[in-house]
């Protein structure tokens, strides 16, 4: 089937051209999203003559969508998940995960504005691609983990985290803690008996006057 593009779309074509596509892209995607008509002599009149104004409108939707681009590009947003010792995930994270993320980060995006090439099975650091307009995208990263501490950690080392490493931090931090704790107790115990030395001191010197 031929359709006129009434925008740009990815490996497709620019607005205004007329390609050929399957029956099925076309009326299940294309036509009721309205980002083409079918290529009649009517439908190419009438777009000749809305040229302008659809170019117009395309840039303005396009102004809006760099604006917005421009903030979001480079967002890490964290996802926590369930995942075995290999770092496969009990589940997966799909498009409308992400959406849900971004959006609460103060961004509003849709599951249709994702692009995956497939869901995302395993912890790690996942670059995801946000479709602002047909002409912007955005790169946003998706930290997958299954704890804040452990995304976090992934965040730094710019790598998954394996278990041992995650093990080994938990034991560092819980080994820095207690001695925390114990240098804690040691300085109260330490100004106690400084207050204890002081009030005899003072009582001596009471005595003997």
């Amino acid at each position: 089937m031929q359709v006129i593009l009434l925008e740009r779309i990815e490996k497709l074509g620019q607005m205004g051209e007329v390609v050929t596509v399957k029956p099925g892209y076309a009326r299940n995607y294309l036509l009721p999203q309205r980002k083409a008509r079918r290529a009649t002599k009517e439908n190419l009149a009438h777009f000749e003559q809305q040229r302008a104004q659809l170019e117009t409108e395309n840039l303005t939707r396009r102004g809006e969508a760099e604006a917005v681009a421009e903030k979001l590009d480079g967002l890490r947003v964290i996802l926590i998940r369930q995942a075995g010792e290999s770092g496969q995930l009990y589940g997966s994270v799909n498009t409308r995960d992400l959406a849900d993320a971004i959006t609460a980060a103060g961004f509003t995006v849709t599951r249709q504005q994702i692009r995956l090439d497939t869901v995302i099975k395993t912890l790690g650091l996942h670059a995801v691609s946000v479709q602002l307009h047909p002409e912007v995208a955005a790169g946003v990263t998706a930290n997958v983990a299954r704890s804040e501490a452990e995304a976090e950690a992934q965040d730094e080392a710019g790598r998954v985290i394996s278990t041992a490493e995650q093990h080994a931090a938990e034991d560092a931090a819980a080994a820095e803690a207690e001695a925390a704790l114990a240098a804690a107790d040691a300085a109260e115990a330490e100004a106690a008996e400084d207050g204890e030395n002081d009030t005899g001191e003072s009582d001596t010197g009471d005595e003997t006057a």
